[in-house]
């Protein structure tokens, strides 16, 4: 006894502390400790089945699910240069179709946004403008239908700014796949277009 009697003296002299107090505080913190462990339980570890720490076999749990394969997000292919299209072809590059490319318009020049399809593919906040030729929408900051189009009529100075601003970010992070041909294009910068065919 002689060894426990200088251990509980040793423990009152540094702690300042009874045995019975500095037992009890110390108990108080493993009971604390575990219970803060166990609010941040790893995700992986939440789904495993309970061990069972009690000796006996427990009945009466159905068997876990099977784990679902998750979908594959569609590959990146490299962009495929498309040369001239009309708007109605550009239609057909809106994310629908997970095999085509995702591609959309500004200032009737088409890039290809698949890399981002998070936010130009179906679902995202962008979604509107795939497929679509959206220099007046960009311009106007519009996600109006109405205004997905090329149409710069009546666009303010600051307006067209913003549009230069979204086709130096386009030009920069997409890579250009085509230019649109067909029905709007004096409306759709036709000055850049013009100069492009004399090149």
């Amino acid at each position: 006894m002689g060894l426990y009697a200088t251990a509980m003296e040793t423990m009152e002299a540094y702690t300042g502390l009874s045995p019975a107090a500095f037992f009890t505080i110390a108990a108080v913190m493993v009971v604390v400790y575990k219970i803060v462990c166990s609010m941040f339980v790893d995700p992986e570890e939440f789904d495993k089945k309970p061990i069972n720490t009690s000796g006996s076999i427990a009945t009466n749990q159905p068997p876990p699910p099977e784990p679902q394969p998750q979908p594959q997000p569609p590959t990146i292919q490299e962009p495929v240069q498309l040369g001239d299209v009309t708007e109605e072809e550009l239609r057909a590059y809106d994310g629908s179709d997970p095999n085509k490319p995702l591609l959309m318009a500004i200032k009737g020049k088409i890039y290809d946004v698949s890399r981002s399809r998070m936010f130009y593919g179906p679902g995202g906040p962008y979604a509107l403008f795939a497929g679509r030729e959206a220099s007046r929408a960009l311009a106007l900051m519009s996600f109006d239908p109405r205004d997905l189009n090329g149409n710069l009529e009546g666009l303010s100075e600051p307006e067209l700014e913003v549009l230069q601003d979204w086709e130096y970010k386009f030009m920069e992070k997409y890579v250009k796949v085509g230019q649109l041909v067909g029905t709007d294009q004096a409306v759709n910068g036709g000055e850049v277009q013009e100069s492009e065919k004399h090149d």
